[in-house]
This record gives structure tokens, sequence and C-alpha cells, in this order.
């Protein structure tokens, strides 16, 4: 299968998918906020610059994009609401700068429409924004289907299946009308799909589940934006469904999964670490402090005075679990909150660059490269995905696709 690979970073999605039966023909990176393009520098090291695009996504043709089979990509998440209708031209027109409408406007210009989508977000993507929740993801889905295209998703938190870190996202698959996998999911029982038939049941199993909601998608993208769920105040979309046809199935599921489990412990570099990556003495007391539990009095910057408290993080990290979720600003020497510290037979130390990569399942060092610093190494591994995620739905969508368990 063909595949266009959107918001590429540093290739996660490429990784877990060449391991199947995918061919990645075109490839976006770009950083807005960068003038140094560094993911796109490390994508180019790793897979050539053939077909790769380092230019906002928003400002490409879509006929420079080649037609494919898949499109992927983990998008960002951003505020998805439909602002207006246009009077002159057709369809509606998202916020402009949401990477969403990115995505919608090669759909919808693409004349041989790629047949599936396979797309990875932020979890509170189904429940945003505060004020109207789930609203976002009605927008997508109704956009999707407006386009022909049914969808299935599920919340994974990778550490569930056995993978090195408790990194928690959505994943969602679309199949354009004219698949046969549209066509047995439109025939299909829905929860039978939700549980066992699926992509994603197959891939990563779930206990079954008795109860099932529907959602009934109404109105277009602006009346959806305007009005959905407004005095709500639960999401209607539970952590696994699927809509098809405008009407949404979910359902809570649980981790069905008894097999190996890798945890931070099997990562660590021990005996090759460097002592810049060691906590010196002197800063040991504000990690502490950083770490452990607080209930103190704050000022604001206009002297306004108020109660602050917060829980303990467990400190240092436990090597027999799977790692806490990396963030982008793991690196550097400074104390944080949030930075992962474990004990080594020399004492308390960050993480390295490799180990950050060994938590998403990357290849070591896949990130190294000339220019690149350590701290943007981290902020990498912050903004990546679990590589034996991708892999897992990856082979799944292929048998899916190829009917290979499916005769």
């Amino acid at each position: 299968m063909k595949v266009v690979e959107l918001f590429a970073g540093v290739g996660g999605f490429r990784l877990g998918l060449e391991k199947s039966n995918y061919e990645i023909v075109w490839s976006n990176q770009w950083e807005p906020s960068t003038k140094t393009q560094h993911a796109s520098m490390v994508y180019e090291a790793r897979f050539g610059k053939e077909n790769h695009s380092n230019e906002d996504i928003a400002s490409v043709p879509t006929s420079e994009i080649p037609d494919h089979d898949l499109l992927v990509g983990g998008f960002p998440c951003q505020d998805y609401s439909v602002a207006t209708t246009l009077h002159n031209s057709k369809g509606l027109k998202g916020k402009k700068g949401v990477l969403w409408w990115s995505i919608h406007r090669i759909l919808e210009g693409k004349k041989n429409k790629p047949k599936y989508l396979f797309l990875e977000n932020v979890d509170r993507l189904l429940k945003s924004p505060a004020k109207q929740r789930g609203r976002d993801f009605a927008v997508m889905l109704q956009s999707l289907n407006d386009l022909g295209y049914a969808v299935e998703w599920r919340v994974i938190n990778a550490a569930e299946y056995g993978m090195p870190q408790r990194r928690r996202r959505v994943f969602f698959l679309g199949y354009h009308k004219s698949t046969d996998v549209y066509k047995r999911l439109k025939q299909a029982n829905k929860t039978n799909w939700l549980t066992e038939e699926g992509t994603i049941a197959n891939a990563f199993p779930v206990n079954k589940t008795n109860s099932i909601q529907e959602v009934k998608l109404k109105g277009d993208l602006v009346e959806i934006t305007n009005n959905f769920n407004k005095t709500g105040k639960l999401s209607p979309f539970q952590n696994t469904g699927l809509l098809i046809k405008g009407k949404v199935y979910t359902t809570k599921t649980e981790p069905n999964y008894d097999g190996e489990k890798v945890v931070l412990g099997d990562v660590l570099q021990n005996g090759e670490v460097t002592s810049e990556f060691f906590i010196n003495e002197n800063d040991k007391p504000k990690w502490e402090y950083l770490k452990g539990a607080k209930k103190e009095k704050r000022k604001t910057k206009d002297g306004f005075e108020y109660n602050y408290s917060e829980g303990s993080m467990i400190y240092p990290d436990a090597l027999d679990n799977a790692s806490r979720t990396i963030i982008t600003g793991e690196g550097g020497k400074s104390p944080s909150r949030f930075k992962h510290v474990v004990n080594s037979d020399r004492g308390l130390r960050r993480l390295t660059p490799i180990e950050l990569e060994r938590l998403n399942m990357f290849p070591d060092n896949h990130t190294k490269l000339d220019g690149i610093t350590d701290t943007k190494r981290a902020f990498f591994m912050g903004n990546a995905l679990v590589v034996g995620v991708i892999e897992k739905i990856g082979q799944e969508l292929h048998n899916q696709v190829n009917q290979l368990e499916y005769v």
C-alpha cells in the first residue's frame, strides 16, 4: 500500500508501517515555531530526501501530493471548530492554521481519495473543549462522514499491552465507502466489530462489552460547532467507538492482555552513561522539593495569595513498571517535577536519549545527528508515538484489507 505521512516528526509512523507491506511515497514535516527544521533533518538523514517535503503543509498544493492508498499522521490537537460557511466556494472553512483542515483539504481535493486513514492524537480530543464536551471530535467525525469515510477509534495505553511506556493516545482508522472493509463494517454487528472483528480489536484485544451507546450527528459542521452537547457535562464519546453513515456507536472497553511486559529497568543503558546525566549533589534538594508533596501559600505577580497543594511523584522512578509518559521537556540538567530520574549503581541520574528512544520503541540513536542536542532529542521523543502501537495496527490493517484472516 502506498502511504503519505503527514506531521511526520522523526518518522514514528514510518518505522512502524515499514515492518509490514507499506511504501511511504511522500512525507511532510514542518515545525512552524523554529527556524532550523531539526525533526525534518533527522527524518531526511534516516529515510532520504526523496519525496520528503519540509514546507508548511497548509501551503502545499494538493496536486503536489501523490495519489496514495493510506494517509497517516499524528496531527496537533487544536480547536477544530468551524468558523464560517464560505458562500463563494464549496464546503466549510475551519479556523486558519488548524492542521486538521489540511488533512480535510487533501481528502476533499483528491480525485482518487485515499482508501484508508490512520491518525493519532491525544486522548483529550474525545472530550474537548471543556464547555462543549466532545464537540471537536464530533466536527472531525462529521467532516469524515461527509467525505464518505467510516471511522473506528480506540484510546490505547501502550503499557497496558506490554510496551515500556505509559502513553495514552487515541488512534483512529478511516475506511472509504468504496472499500470492502467499509462494506463489511456496514454489515457487521457493531459491538462485535469493536470487540472482536475490527482492525483495532485484532491488534489490541479487549474484554467483551455489553453496553453500546448510539450518538446521532445532527447538522452540518457549523451547526455541530455551535450546538453539539451544549448542555452535557460529559462527552458522549467513550474510549472505543465507530462512525458509519452519520451514526456513532461507542462503548467503554478494558484491555485484555497477559503477555510479556517490558519495564523501565529493561531499557536502561547500565554502565554506559556519561557523567552529565548524573544529578549534582547541590541540585538534589531542588529535585526532592519539586518531586515531593506540597501544601503552601503562593502569591501571584499581582500579590494575590492562594493555597497551593500537589501530591508527591514516585522518586526515583520505579524500574519494575512501565515508565511514565515522556514529555517534550524531558531533556536538560535543570531539576524538574516531570523528568524521569532513575537510581543506578553510580547514583541518581536522568534518562539518556537512547533510553528515551527505547521507551518509544525507536531504534537506538535514531535521533542522533550532528547539530542535534540531547535536549532536542528528548523533545523529539516527547512528541513521538510508541512505534509498537503503529506496527501492530498496521499489520492488522494489512490483514483486514487483504482479508488474510477474515475470509
